[in-house]
């Protein structure tokens, strides 16, 4: 049993690539092309929100289909680190009550991903051949 569930390993972490990806990517697609519609579409795209929705949509898209994904990875671990700690944890210590999980667990799910690679399923792997 053990030896099957290993064997999917691989695939599993292409999965959770391509699903943090999509979940990130809507942030930014909110953001920066207005859609959907949420109470941060039409963000300047000066101001640090909106310099995270470039971040989220760039590096989102690229880390969907797997291209440049350690870098991209790298990127949206370091952005939404610092969406924690500027935006949630100066209102509390604890992240549920800040508000913050989210940002949280993305900041470890990407440097994750930053570690571990893009799994198989990933132009990046393609590219290797």
């Amino acid at each position: 049993m053990n030896e099957t569930l290993a064997s999917w390993t691989p695939r599993i972490l292409s999965v959770l690539r391509i699903a943090a990806a999509a979940l990130v990517l809507q942030h930014g697609t909110t953001k920066v092309l207005g859609f959907p519609v949420t109470q941060m579409t039409g963000v300047s795209l000066t101001a640090l929100p909106g310099i995270a929705g470039l971040i989220e949509l760039i590096g989102g898209a690229l880390l969907l289909i797997g291209l440049f994904s350690r870098p991209a990875a790298f990127i949206l671990s370091g952005m939404t680190a610092v969406a924690y700690f500027l935006v949630h944890a100066p209102q509390n210590f604890f992240p549920i009550i800040n508000g913050g999980e989210l940002a949280a667990l993305y900041s470890f799910v990407f440097l994750f991903l930053f570690f571990a690679g893009p799994g198989p399923w990933s132009v990046d792997a393609a590219r290797k051949g």
